[in-house]
């Protein structure tokens, strides 16, 4: 069976500015000053594949690259060069609030993300009550999401995720931001998910949750693979040389 992901060779480098020049005096005396920049190689010749139904896991220190790496897979970063394939419908939920209207109700949110996710009427019908239950917010459904809590945003978009069909998922740390007891309900579906032969890419700092759910682990440090295998040994070696150093 074919790799549900492939990454071969990805690299990728962002520039930023080393002074930002907001005054327009500044731009009148030095019109044709052109602004320095620092390079700041986010990825570097990132190679490993994900099987399917693989429950994936990516660790690291801040810094290392793994939301870029996850942006990439999601297709919202395009590598300078490399290449990326992913097989089947592909479900990213790695930033809190994207595809949110603040302005509209959690009623009417639901419905613009299942549309924009390729539900018909008839099946978000179906499903509405599922999303309502799974995030526990029936008394907030028609309150402006401009005034939920983070938490609430949380429950609310991830019960939306895994009500969406998919084959491969893509988890930010996101689920961090929730309450433990919501937590451990989205870590219930996780043991679903794998009955089902889904795909997941994991990223966390929670290297008690890697070792509980991963089937594979990869290492990332300052954009570069350090190591890929079994959770509890790509475990030890984060503790050893990031957490002790």
């Amino acid at each position: 069976m074919a790799a549900a992901i492939e990454v071969s060779e990805v690299s990728k480098t962002f520039r930023i500015p080393h002074e930002q020049r907001t005054f327009f005096k500044e731009y009148f005396l030095h019109p044709f000053r052109r602004p320095s920049y620092e390079r700041n190689e986010a990825l570097k010749a990132v190679t490993f594949s994900v099987e399917s139904g693989e429950f994936f896991g990516v660790i690291g220190p801040n810094g290392s690259g793994k939301s870029t790496l996850l942006r990439i897979l999601a297709g919202i970063y395009v590598p300078d060069s490399g290449r990326v394939r992913v097989r089947g419908l592909l479900s990213p939920f790695i930033e809190l609030g994207v595809g949110f209207n603040p302005e509209l109700s959690a009623r009417d949110n639901i419905r613009m993300n299942g549309t924009l996710a390729g539900l018909t009427k008839r099946e978000l019908e179906a499903k509405f009550d599922d999303i309502l239950g799974f995030s526990e917010l029936e008394r907030f459904v028609d309150q402006k999401l401009k005034n939920y809590s983070s938490g609430m945003l949380v429950r609310l978009a991830y019960s939306i995720a895994i009500q969406i069909p998919f084959d491969v998922l893509l988890l930010d740390e996101v689920l961090a931001v929730g309450d433990e007891a919501f937590q451990e309900k989205c870590f219930a579906t996780f043991d679903s998910f794998k009955e089902e032969g889904k795909t997941v890419v994991f990223v966390s700092h929670a290297l008690d949750l890697m070792e509980r759910f991963c089937d594979r682990c990869l290492l990332l440090q300052s954009g570069m693979v350090q190591a890929l295998g079994s959770p509890h040994e790509v475990a030890d070696l984060y503790r050893e040389r990031v957490l002790v150093g």
